[in-house]
């Protein structure tokens, strides 16, 4: 495995944690520097057991964690680990229960609820020829799979709230008013869901409506297919100019994305759910 910057979560200075406690300050520190300094990390609480080169259980609890939007920290630049060729050591481990939960953190101002559990997960210590300490995590293998689930539940209304505020935010840099937004998601079962959106829309002298819709699928063998791809607008003018953009359109609703084609030799998905009601659950099993 190719490594870089952005593979490696820094620790500090060599040599390596001899025991949980140690691992797991280490391990808030990091990710602190990951989320930068305006982000108050101080209800994270990290718990580890250290074995030799392996982690029999690392535990994150992410609960009363609010993420807005993170800023690099001042010393993130020069944290970010070893780049390659510059690694003088990499020592092989495993975690063998990693457990990160949050009932909830707040994330962009909606409250994420998540739990997820998995089993055997490989990584490599990193030492550097200037002393420097990273974790690097390594893919698994097919003979040595990860197992475990994750679970992630948001509630629905406060998030399309939050997609309302994003939309606007990014129709505003480009000079376009949103003046009313709805979005709906509705539930096909539990592994389609369809989302329809209908704005109003003001540039300059122009208003105009238009509406947005599509519908997603993830099928038994785990391939994710979007269909009835469209947007549409009452306004002459700009049903003209939404004709440029059809055929790409059309093309995103031929297209066929194998999910479990994209994941390493050792994951391997099991079942995938989506239900949408008052919150929406996206529950994952790895076996």
């Amino acid at each position: 495995m190719t490594s870089s910057r952005t593979d490696l979560i820094p620790l500090g200075r060599a040599p390596r944690p001899t025991t949980g406690p140690d691992l797991a300050a280490r391990l808030h520190a990091a990710l602190a520097d990951e989320l930068g300094g305006s982000t108050d990390t101080t209800a994270v609480r990290v718990t580890a057991q250290v074995d030799g080169a392996d982690v029999p259980r690392l535990e994150i609890d992410a609960t009363g964690l609010s993420v807005s939007e993170p800023q690099p920290s001042r010393t993130r630049s020069g944290r970010r680990g070893v780049p390659d060729g510059e690694a003088l050591e990499r020592t092989p481990g495993t975690i063998a229960v990693a457990l990160l939960e949050a009932h909830p953190a707040t994330v962009v101002g909606v409250p994420v609820d998540i739990r997820a559990e998995l089993a055997d997960v490989p990584f490599s210590w990193v030492t550097g020829r200037d002393g420097s300490l990273a974790v690097e995590l390594v893919e698994p293998a097919a003979d040595a799979p990860v197992t475990g689930h994750v679970r992630v539940a948001v509630p629905r209304a406060q998030l399309l709230e939050a997609v309302r505020t994003q939309v606007a935010a990014a129709a505003s840099a480009q000079g376009v008013t949103v003046t009313q937004l709805d979005v709906d998601l509705v539930s096909r079962g539990p592994r389609a869901v369809s989302v329809v959106a209908d704005a109003k829309l003001r540039k300059g002298m122009l208003s105009a409506s238009a509406r947005a819709r599509a519908t997603a699928t993830v099928d038994d063998d785990l391939v994710l297919s979007p269909s009835q791809v469209e947007v549409t607008s009452g306004n002459p003018l700009v049903s003209a100019l939404l004709s440029v953009v059809r055929g790409r359109l059309d093309e995103i609703s031929r297209r066929r994305v194998d999910l479990a084609a994209q994941l390493p030799p050792g994951v391997r998905i099991s079942d995938v759910r989506l239900d949408v009601g008052d919150e929406i659950v996206l529950t994952v099993h790895a076996a």
